[in-house]
């Protein structure tokens, strides 16, 4: 979240509209399919979502309800750069093919609308809905720039907002603040959940470079609880957007608490990042089990990335593509940025290491059929999928397993002479993503920088899924224990896949699959 110069004249200004316009601002129109129906735009995603138009960062208040997945996100819908928060919506029945929705929350007397999560009030303690119609509750950060212009340290308070037609429609609480500022600058990105020991919401708070826990019996009043973080993590940048949520460990019943925290900068490859603690949580207070870093994702664009509320076993993740270092210089056009793809969250045991993996989610299969398949056989000096194939593509998904690890990269490229590479360097046991020469990377100094990350296993045999969308990939290795999201502007699309090993390379199994 960017500050702006001149906010003071913005917020007027916005307030104003908000009073006396309110709905007559720009909006999405209501049936909009988010793929298909948008013209095809130079660098826009074909399965990835993105705005219809205008200025787009964090995903917010992502909720199951009623058999739909809602995302609202950080949204200025009279610009392509950041300014005045609004929180956009959109709906899907399987993560993957969006609908557009009118703006969901707009600016008001309080402030911008910042990040923050939403919750089905199944027990109604909140008293906003009724025990036969529970509510959808936002729970949100206010921002008002008048105070942040002045450098009042109360600048961001928490509101809450409701809906009683399954989030169609949003009524702010009316007494609003529910959660004051106690004289903290940074302030901010609620994120609640029931907490059934308890019989308590606990909400996550960003609160400069540490987090704070807060209670409370009805969404509407809230008690401190306890901190972390002041020692403990990455402190390169501002902490925001954190998460807490239970997982288990795979194939067994023994359990650990996560907790997700976004940086900015101060991430593994500059700019923007998503860490993660493992831990306990014992009513009151997260307690990490090592004072180890951890990354969800080491590739230059995934950030401010939350998990969905009410989704029972399942715990799916989503990010927002980019990185602060030049999310508001990057060229496209009439909109700015993407989500990553939805991913499902697991933890993994391997000795007494524990890690949180991650793997889009299967429901990227119903938009995927395999055009290429190839088992057990050795690329000497280098395979064209492209060719074998007989099938140019710049959207698809692509397992490879290897069954002796070796030094390869997989370029992307175009006729133009345009490519990124994907490298692993088996010396140092790192993945790797050239972008150098990636097309325009003319916008930011550093956004050619080589980007890396650790492999986590040191197993011979590997399998390797990439995730290719028009203008981005995602690298899951290992099961998904090392991931890297990256995107880039190419002069025409990457067509062309090709696979390059540094000396011999014995491949298992290698499956494309088109994605329609």
């Amino acid at each position: 979240m960017n500050n702006l110069k001149s906010e003071r004249v913005l917020f007027l200004v916005v307030l104003f509209l908000t009073l006396t316009v309110g709905c007559n601002l720009k909006e999405p129109p209501e049936s909009k399919s988010a793929k298909v129906e948008i013209d095809r735009e130079k660098h826009r995603p074909l399965f990835h979502f993105s705005p219809d138009s205008m200025w787009m960062n964090d995903p917010n208040g992502m909720v199951f309800y009623r058999d739909t997945y809602h995302l609202f996100y950080q949204y200025h819908p009279e610009s392509t750069v950041w300014g005045p928060m609004h929180w956009g919506h959109a709906v899907s029945k399987d993560m993957i093919n969006w609908e557009h929705k009118p703006v969901a929350l707009y600016p008001d007397e309080h402030g911008y609308i910042f990040s923050g999560s939403a919750v089905l009030d199944v027990n109604n303690t909140s008293g906003l809905g009724s025990a036969g119609n529970p509510p959808l509750v936002a729970i949100y950060t206010y921002h008002n720039p008048v105070k942040a212009e002045a450098r009042r340290a109360d600048a961001q308070t928490q509101g809450i907002a409701y809906s009683r037609d399954g989030g169609e429609s949003w009524i702010k609480y009316e007494k609003n603040p529910v959660l004051s500022n106690p004289g903290i600058r940074d302030f901010r990105d609620p994120k609640v959940r029931w907490h059934e020991a308890t019989q308590c919401w606990i909400m996550t708070l960003a609160v400069q470079d540490h987090i704070r826990f807060y209670s409370s019996p009805n969404l509407k009043k809230w008690s401190y609880e306890s901190e972390f973080g002041k020692e403990q993590g990455a402190h390169g940048g501002v902490w925001e957007c954190p998460d807490l949520f239970p997982l288990k460990v795979e194939d067994s019943d023994e359990e650990y608490w996560i907790l997700i925290v976004n940086l900015n900068p101060g991430g593994p490859n500059g700019g923007s990042g998503v860490q993660y603690f493992i831990g306990s949580f014992d009513d009151h207070r997260f307690t990490s089990i090592d004072k180890d870093t951890r990354w969800l994702d080491y590739g230059p664009d995934n950030y401010a990335g939350v998990t969905w509320s009410n989704t029972g076993d399942r715990t799916l993740f989503l990010g927002w593509m980019s990185n602060w270092k030049y999310a508001n210089v990057v060229p496209t056009q009439r909109w700015r940025s993407a989500m990553t793809i939805a991913r499902e969250l697991k933890l993994h045991k391997h000795g007494n290491k524990l890690a949180v993996y991650s793997l889009p989610v299967n429901e990227l299969g119903n938009i995927t059929s395999t055009v290429f398949e190839k088992k057990d056989f050795d690329i000497h000096k280098s395979f064209s999928i492209s060719d074998a194939a007989k099938l140019k593509l710049s959207t698809f998904e692509m397992d490879l397993g290897i069954r002796s690890v070796d030094g390869f990269k997989v370029v992307l490229s175009n006729a133009n002479g345009n490519q990124t590479e994907i490298v692993f360097d088996h010396r140092s046991n790192r993945f790797f993503i050239d972008r150098s020469k990636s097309g325009d990377t003319s916008f930011h100094k550093e956004f050619g920088d080589l980007a890396w990350a650790p492999r986590f296993s040191h197993e011979k045999q590997m399998d390797l899924k990439l995730v290719a969308d028009v203008a981005s990939v995602e690298l899951f290795a290992d099961e998904g224990s090392t991931v890297m999201t990256a995107i880039y502007f190419p002069d025409a699309v990457f067509d062309q896949v090709e696979i390059v090993p540094d000396s011999k390379l014995s491949i298992s199994k290698l499956v494309l699959n088109e994605v329609r």
